[in-house]
């Protein structure tokens, strides 16, 4: 018997409306690439997988990668650019027209985005049951310590930012613009909370993630910063008096690929030039992106890379002022610059081959005497006099620079905290201890200077000879930019127009105003932030 023409439609019907449910279960599913927070943070596996994270906020463009570099080792009276980027030029001599400029705009966007995950970190992980406490505590001690970190760089960068310490995705909360000593204040905080669960190493797998030296190193130069010289002088002590770190032997060591995380490194960022996708010039984060160090390329001698960063000759008289025990150039000085080498009268027993500096695989005069005939008179010998950076290029192992650089770039190194411990002793009275750990610094095997005798120093003056240690051992690693604040050299007219003799680009530093840069202003905008003094 047939069906009706009721029952068949009916049969169809409910055919219709099985193929649209299951139509619609195939379309209602889970994106497996988007977990949700409830899902993403059960195991322990997730813990580490979230600290992971935040330590990838170190490699964006606008943090170690790239920008900071700019922001920090340029606008010091060491570095300065003639990039033909006009606005990237501007923005090392202090001029800055467009606050939400690309450069300062990655800087605070990677900077915060770090404070984000950490952030995160912290508000998740402690809801992780069955975890070993241990780790548990190292993971939210490392978050912590990143956390510092980026607050530490936006307190010497910007002054007066918004304080975040809570996770929230949601859009448009209110957020409190913090005083700048707040923000130190919440530097410290989380560094002393932090050291007591950080270890004091790690296993292969984990080198690179945070250590106790490492909390301990940056809230004495967080102390530093504030003058706060008797508590910097307690945490370098526990730093000093580990036995976890000594100085390397070799000076170059401390910026090349080959020799990382060793016994002088007190924290660094990790870059690998494993390129996933081709050559990252983009930068990411995305699937496609390296994890390589951009400095070299920007950084780069004429013909090897872009040579939007140059170094003021000064620095290689300050390396010539005393040669080391055995009458020769001090040696910091071919590691950190390529230069032309018109200094031998001054040392006679140089070796020969140090007549020259090798700059990838040639002699700097040879080079850039002619170049194909493109570099003739005029220009030659405006290559000549111009001094460029060597440090963390890549010149000792290829024969070009790219956009993946594989050198772990060094945020706190030894030699830094001794120098630093030197300061602060120093400032408090005990000057011949001070020159103790100075000597430390010159005798390294590989550079072998004279040791400095306690008694010749005043308080004065060896503050004087600190300034000159600190630039030799130190010039372009990101720290002179807070010798200079610290030192008091950008608060008035005459310590300005003291860099000014050395460094032309501070003829355009405004005293009050350009110690910091201008908050963005879509920031401001938004978040109703009350702009920088100046700007």
């Amino acid at each position: 018997m047939k069906a009706s023409a009721l029952t068949r439609l009916g049969v169809a019907g409910a055919l219709l409306l099985s193929a649209t449910a299951c139509e619609k279960d195939l379309l209602n599913q889970v994106n497996p690439n988007l977990p949700t927070v409830q899902v993403s943070w059960v195991t322990s596996d997730d813990a580490v997988r979230g600290s992971t994270a935040c330590y990838a906020g170190l490699q964006g463009l606008g943090m170690y990668r790239r920008w900071l570099n700019f922001a920090f080792d340029l606008r010091d009276d060491i570095g300065w650019s003639q990039s033909p980027w006009g606005e990237l030029a501007d923005f090392t001599r202090f001029v800055q027209q467009n606050y939400d400029f690309e450069v300062s705009s990655n800087i605070w966007r990677d900077h915060y985005r770090t404070i984000f995950r950490c952030n995160q970190v912290l508000d998740r992980v402690p809801t992780i049951t069955n975890m070993d406490a241990t780790l548990q505590k190292r993971v939210l001690a490392e978050a912590k310590f990143l956390r510092a970190l980026s607050y530490f760089n936006l307190a010497s960068l910007y002054g007066n930012v918004p304080l975040d310490l809570a996770y929230s995705t949601e859009l448009n909360r209110p957020v409190t613009q913090a005083k700048e000593a707040e923000v130190w204040a919440q530097v410290y905080k989380d560094l002393q909370e932090a050291a007591p669960d950080l270890p004091v190493s790690y296993s292969a797998a984990d080198v690179g993630r945070a250590t106790k030296g490492a909390a301990q190193a940056l809230l004495g130069k967080a102390y530093m910063q504030n003058k706060r010289w008797a508590d910097a002088q307690a945490q370098f002590a526990l730093v000093i008096n580990s036995g976890t770190y000594q100085l390397t032997n070799n000076y170059t060591d401390n910026f090349r690929h080959t020799s990382e995380n060793n016994s002088e490194s007190i924290f660094e960022v990790q870059f690998s030039d494993e390129k996933k996708g081709g050559n990252d010039s983009g930068g990411g984060p995305d699937a496609t992106s390296s994890q390589g160090s951009q400095r070299s390329q920007f950084w780069g001698v004429p013909g090897f890379g872009f040579n939007d960063g140059e170094v003021r000759p000064w620095i290689v008289n300050e390396f010539l002022k005393e040669p080391t025990v055995g009458g020769q150039r001090d040696p910091r000085l071919a590691a950190t610059v390529f230069y032309n080498r018109r200094d031998q009268v001054q040392f006679p027993t140089a070796l020969p081959q140090d007549a020259d500096t090798l700059a990838y695989g040639a002699g700097f005069l040879g080079r850039y005497h002619s170049n194909d005939g493109d570099r003739q008179g005029t220009e030659a010998l405006r290559l000549r006099s111009r001094v460029y950076w060597r440090k963390y290029q890549t010149d000792y192992y290829r024969q070009f620079e790219d956009f993946d650089s594989p050198i772990n770039q060094r945020v706190i190194r030894y030699a830094d905290v001794l120098l630093l411990q030197a300061e602060a002793l120093n400032e408090q009275g005990q000057t011949a201890a001070a020159v103790a750990l100075i000597n430390q610094v010159r005798q390294r095997p590989s550079v072998n200077l004279a040791p400095l005798s306690p008694g010749a120093f005043t308080q004065a003056t060896l503050q004087t000879q600190l300034m000159h240690e600190r630039a030799t051992e130190l010039a372009g690693e990101g720290v002179r930019w807070f010798d200079l604040q610290r030192w008091g050299l950008l608060d008035t007219q005459a310590k300005v127009d003291q860099l000014k003799a050395r460094d032309a680009q501070f003829n355009t530093f405004v005293v009050g105003k350009s110690r910091l840069l201008p908050l963005l202003q879509t920031e401001v905008d938004l978040l109703r932030l009350n702009q920088n003094p100046g700007w």
